[in-house]
């Protein structure tokens, strides 16, 4: 393995949590993987019932790795089909506008 195999494979548990979310949501998810800089990146997923979570990495390269590895993740950008497949629901609206309070 290089030294730039061992930057990119995501960790097991990385890999644990995004294949659970891929079998308790529909057996697929899309994919979006985020850059935020030195805090690494972020793997958005949203199944096919529209739930959605994520899953934190070191960076990009990391992210794209972990789409790769898990069986029923697929590749997305923020486009209007993967936003319009996310069900966001009372209570989570509600937490995110306390937030902006």
């Amino acid at each position: 393995m290089t030294a730039s195999e061992e930057t990119t494979a995501p960790a097991p548990k990385a890999i644990a949590t995004a294949k659970a979310f891929v079998g308790a949501h529909g057996d697929s998810a899309r994919a979006v993987v985020e850059n935020l800089g030195q805090a690494g990146a972020r793997v958005v997923l949203v199944g096919e019932d529209g739930r959605f979570g994520d899953v934190m990495v070191p960076d990009v390269a990391t992210g794209n790795a972990l789409v790769e590895a898990v069986e029923g993740l697929t590749a997305h950008e923020w486009d209007g089909e993967t936003v319009g497949a996310m069900k966001v629901g009372a209570a989570h609206r509600r937490a995110m506008g306390a937030r902006n309070s």
